[in-house]
């Protein structure tokens, strides 16, 4: 990852609570917008849950896909279909009254919906928009509320408290309303409910605001950012050049280029080596384990069961494996095979 990016969030010790902007703009009222309406204002600039990919912080989005979106590129990416009962979104959408309910009962503050597509005031920032789920009503405390539901998988996000790829969001609804306390309230796995407060870092916003800035250079100059090694951005070069012109292309005198191939080239042949390392480690498990379903290590534990399938899975459990453990292990491996 990109230092720039990587030391992005740092923790907050900011206890101000000050409105260091003009109110935000009404840019278009959403309640009569069709969901394709909503989408295409959504292009006019960054929004709040934009600003993590717009800075290769997003999870699930790179900077490539979200260009290819901002650019209209966006034909032959995959759509999410709000109506899927099977997507995230489709229950997000669904559980956030009834997270934002609960939040008013564990806290017992009321909170309003806002129905509109909110612009920084500054004219220099017209670009950075804002979607709020909520306003707070009443409380001195905090003005924004943001609601979220997490999966089985999504909850490992929250392990150590609100993702950076939220605090992204959060920190921009704040840059463009001028707001400075945002409670972000969590449904994990449908059944927890955790409330986070997160307070306004004008530090971290302006360098928010710098890199987010480098990104919108990139939408306005039609310039390609560059891929980052993440599926999604390996998804947006197959949606951006699905078909090959039949054309070579000579980068013989490209230094840069030709150093990444070399680079690729051995980073390939590691991978190949090992896995093979790792296959004949796996066997030699599997051949000692013979017909029993479970093995159990200092460390973890395997299992070699059969599935639906009819043939049996093979499964690792290792969450207690420190990586300092891990390389000690690497070291008494590799002196054993030498």
């Amino acid at each position: 990852m990109n230092q720039a990016i990587s030391t992005l969030i740092i923790p907050s010790t900011s206890t101000r609570k000050p409105v260091t902007n003009p109110k935000a703009l009404r840019l278009v009222s959403t309640n009569a917008l069709s969901r394709d309406e909503w989408l295409n204002v959504r292009k006019q600039g960054i929004g709040s849950s934009d600003a993590a990919a717009a800075v290769g912080l997003n999870p699930y989005q790179s900077q490539l896909e979200l260009w290819m979106i901002k650019t209209g590129r966006d034909g032959n990416l995959p759509k999410i279909d709000p109506n899927d009962e099977s997507s995230p979104m489709y229950w997000g959408t669904i559980l956030e009254p009834i997270v934002a309910a609960h939040y008013t009962k564990r806290t017992g503050h009321k909170v309003r919906r806002i129905n509109a597509v909110l612009q920084h005031s500054d004219p220099d920032k017209s670009w950075m928009l804002a979607n709020l789920d909520y306003s707070v009503v009443g409380c001195e405390d905090v003005q924004i509320l943001e609601c979220k539901t997490a999966g089985e998988f999504g909850s490992r996000l929250w392990r150590d408290g609100v993702p950076e790829y939220i605090q992204c969001q959060v920190q921009h609804q704040m840059a463009v309303t001028g707001k400075a306390v945002v409670d972000v309230c969590v449904l994990i796995c449908g059944q927890e409910i955790r409330v986070y407060r997160i307070e306004r870092d004008d530090a971290l916003i302006n360098r928010l605001i710098e890199l987010e800035r480098k990104f919108w250079h990139y939408v306005e100059h039609d310039i390609e950012p560059p891929a980052d090694g993440s599926d999604s951005a390996g998804q947006a070069l197959r949606a951006l050049y699905p078909q090959d012109s039949g054309n070579t292309l000579d980068l013989t005198e490209d230094l840069a280029l030709s150093t990444a191939f070399i680079g690729m080239v051995k980073m390939r042949a590691e991978i190949e080596s090992r896995k093979e390392i790792e296959d004949q480690l796996k066997q030699t498990i599997q051949q000692r384990m013979a017909d029993a379903s479970k093995a159990i290590f200092r460390s973890g534990s395997v299992t070699w069961k059969r599935s639906k399938s009819g043939s049996r899975r093979f499964l690792i459990n290792a969450p207690s494996i420190a990586t300092t453990e891990m390389k000690t292990i690497e070291g008494t491996i590799q002196g054993v095979s030498s």
